[in-house]
C-alpha cells in the first residue's frame, strides 16, 4: 500500500491530505488566524460553580468561558492504556466512566472556590454555541510518549496489537527515568522505535513542562501557557509513521521546516520529505480536489452503485444507505450484504474526512440473516480501528439501525468552511409559491374581518416576490377577485425582485399605513 501525505501550504490556508493508493483517506485544513485550541494549556480563573450541572465555568481569556465538569477536576486513568503491571486488559468505555471519582458540591466549593486560579487543558474546542471543554488532567504529547504531570499512570497504548511489541515497550518504559509525580504513556507511533528515541522524547517533554511551570508562576490569569503546534508540526509528530512512503510539500519554507523536524526523528524520516515544484497545483496533480468536493456532498456514491445520504445536526449524524443502481450477481440477500459492507467502510472514511461526530445513526438496508448482520458489525469495528478519535459502535438493532458515537474535539470540517445560507437561514428550503399564495389569502381575510368592524372601504397594496406574483396572476386570480369583492375596496399587487421569496408586505394604499409585513425576511 502506497501511503502519501500531500501538503498545500500556500495562500491563506494550510491543507493536508493523506492518500492511500491515490484515494483520499484523511483531510485537514487550518487557517493562520484560526488555529485550533484543542490541547492548549491555560491558566484560568473560576467564574462560578453550577452544582445543578456539576460543573465550573472558567475564564481562560477566550470569548466564551470554558466548561469544566466536576469529574474532570479529578480525572481517572485512561482505559485505552495497558499499565505496566496489568495482566488482563480492561476494555469498554462504560466501565471506564463508571470508575470516575465524582467530586461532591462541598468538595468543589472547598477545592475550587469562585475567583481562584486553575490550570486547565482544552479537550474539546468551541462547537456551535458551546464554549470549550477543559480538564485539569494535563498531558503533553511527544513523538513517542505522552507526559502526564500529576499522574501516576505508566503504560502502553492498547492500539499496539502485537503482544510481543507491547512487552518490549513496557520494558523500555520501566527503565525511563521519570519524576515520581508524573505519568507516561507510550504512543502507537512508538511501535518499533529504539530506546534512544524515548530518552530524547522524555527530555524534550520534561523541558517543555518546566517552561509551562515557569509561565504559570509568572503570568496572571487568564492567559495561555502552552499552544498546540500548528498543523504542519502535528503532521510530523502524529502522522509521519513507518507506513508513510513520502510527504510532498509545495512551499520551500514549509519543506525546510518539515525536513528539520523529521531529521530529529531519523535519516530515513528526513529522506521521505519531498518538495513539489510542478506547474500544476499540487492538489490537482494528486487528484485531491475532486475527491474533497465529492466527500462533502450530501449524497456520496459508492462503487457498487449504492449511495449514502448524510444529514448533519448539531449533535447527531444520520446516514441513510440506499441500494441505488446496484446490480448484484448473486441472491438479493448477498447483494444487500455487499452494499452494507461497502457502506460501513465508506461511513467510517467519511466520518474521518468530515471530522464529524457525536451520535451517529446508520440506517442500513434490512438484512434478515443474523450472520450477515454480525459480518457488517465486525466490518464497521475493523474500519473504525484506524480512526484517531474514540469511537463506540453497537450491534445492529432489530430495526436495521447501527448506532455509534465518535469523539468530537472541534468543529466539523464542513462547519469551518461554510456558513448557513443567508437566504434559507440554514433550513435548506423555502416556501413554495403555493404556500405563499395561501398565506397571502389568510392575511387578506384577516384584513376583511377588521374591515367589517371599521365599516369603511380600504384599498390594500401587497408587495411580494416576482415568482409569487406569477402564481397569483396565472392560477389564483379568480380567488383574489372574490376577496376583493368581500373587502369592498381594491387589491393592488406589486413585485419586488430584491425581496426574499417569503417576503410579504401589506399596506393601506390611501394612508400608506403598514398593516402587515413578514418579519423574518424584512
Amino acid at each position: 500500500m502506497k501511503r502519501e501525505i500531500i501538503i498545500n501550504a500556500g495562500g491563506m490556508e494550510t491543507r493536508v491530505a493523506i492518500m492511500e493508493n491515490g484515494r483520499l483517506e484523511e483531510y485537514q485544513v487550518e487557517y493562520p488566524d484560526d488555529r485550533r485550541i484543542t490541547g492548549s494549556i491555560y491558566k484560568g480563573k473560576i467564574q462560578n460553580l453550577e452544582h445543578d450541572l456539576q460543573a465550573a465555568f472558567v475564564d481562560i481569556g477566550l470569548q466564551k468561558n470554558a466548561f469544566l465538569h466536576y469529574w474532570d477536576m479529578v480525572p481517572d486513568n485512561d482505559s485505552d492504556v495497558e499499565t505496566l503491571d496489568s495482566a488482563t486488559p480492561r476494555r469498554g468505555r462504560r466501565r471506564r466512566v463508571s470508575q470516575k471519582k465524582r467530586m461532591s458540591n462541598a468538595e468543589a466549593e472547598k477545592s475550587f472556590p469562585s475567583g481562584s486560579d486553575i490550570v486547565v487543558q482544552v479537550t474539546k474546542g468551541p462547537i456551535g454555541t458551546k464554549g470549550p471543554r477543559v480538564t485539569t488532567a494535563i498531558s503533553l504529547s511527544g513523538r513517542y510518549l505522552v507526559l502526564m504531570p500529576g499522574s501516576s499512570l505508566k503504560g502502553v497504548s492498547r492500539k499496539i496489537d502485537d503482544d510481543k511489541e507491547r512487552q518490549r515497550l513496557k520494558k523500555i518504559l520501566s527503565k525511563i527515568l521519570v519524576p515520581s509525580d508524573m505519568g507516561v504513556i507510550v504512543r502507537t507511533a512508538a511501535s518499533g522505535a529504539r530506546k534512544g528515541n524515548f530518552a530524547r522524547d522524555i527530555r524534550g517533554l520534561l523541558s517543555l513542562w518546566d517552561e509551562i511551570s515557569e509561565a504559570r508562576a509568572e503570568k496572571k490569569a487568564p492567559c495561555r501557557l502552552y499552544a498546540e503546534p500548528d498543523l504542519v508540526e502535528r503532521v510530523v509528530r502524529d502522522w509521519l509513521t513507518e507506513d508513510v512512503s513520502s510527504i510532498v510539500i509545495d512551499v520551500k519554507e514549509t519543506y525546510e521546516k518539515i525536513r528539520d523536524l523529521a531529521s530529529k526523528i531519523s535519516r530515513r524520516a528526513k529522506s521521505k520529505i519531498q518538495l513539489y515544484e510542478g506547474d500544476v497545483p499540487i492538489f490537482d496533480k494528486y487528484k485531491v480536489v475532486d475527491q474533497v468536493e465529492e466527500a462533502f456532498r450530501r449524497q456520496v456514491a459508492m462503487k457498487s452503485g449504492g449511495r449514502l445520504v448524510f444529514d448533519e445536526t448539531e449533535a447527531l449524524i444520520a446516514v441513510d444507505v440506499n441500494s441505488g443502481r446496484h446490480k448484484g450477481k448473486g441472491s438479493q440477500e448477498e447483494a444487500i450484504l455487499e452494499i452494507n459492507l461497502e457502506a460501513v467502510a465508506e461511513v467510517a472514511r467519511q466520518l474521518r474526512l468530515r471530522n464529524i461526530g457525536g451520535l451517529v445513526i446508520v440506517d442500513l438496508i434490512d438484512m434478515r440473516s443474523r450472520k450477515h448482520q454480525n459480518a457488517v458489525f465486525r466490518a464497521m469495528k475493523t474500519a473504525l480501528k484506524r480512526d484517531r478519535a474514540r469511537t463506540n459502535v453497537l450491534p445492529i438493532s432489530d430495526l436495521g439501525i447501527m448506532e455509534m458515537t465518535r469523539q468530537r474535539v472541534e468543529e466539523s470540517l464542513l462547519s469551518t468552511m461554510v456558513v448557513d445560507c443567508p437566504y434559507c437561514k440554514g433550513r435548506g428550503n423555502v416556501k413554495s409559491a403555493l404556500s405563499m399564495s395561501v398565506e397571502i389569502q389568510r392575511q387578506i381575510q384577516n384584513q376583511i374581518r377588521k374591515q367589517k368592524s371599521r365599516k369603511e372601504a380600504r384599498n390594500l397594496e401587497i408587495v411580494v416576490h416576482p415568482s409569487v406574483l406569477k402564481r397569483l396572476r396565472e392560477e389564483d386570480e379568480e380567488m383574489l377577485v372574490g376577496l376583493e369583492n368581500e373587502l369592498g375596496g381594491s387589491l393592488t399587487f406589486r413585485s419586488d425582485p430584491a425581496k426574499h421569496v417569503e417576503y410579504m408586505r401589506i399596506a393601506d394604499s390611501n394612508s400608506g399605513e403598514e398593516v402587515y409585513v413578514s418579519q423574518e425576511f424584512v
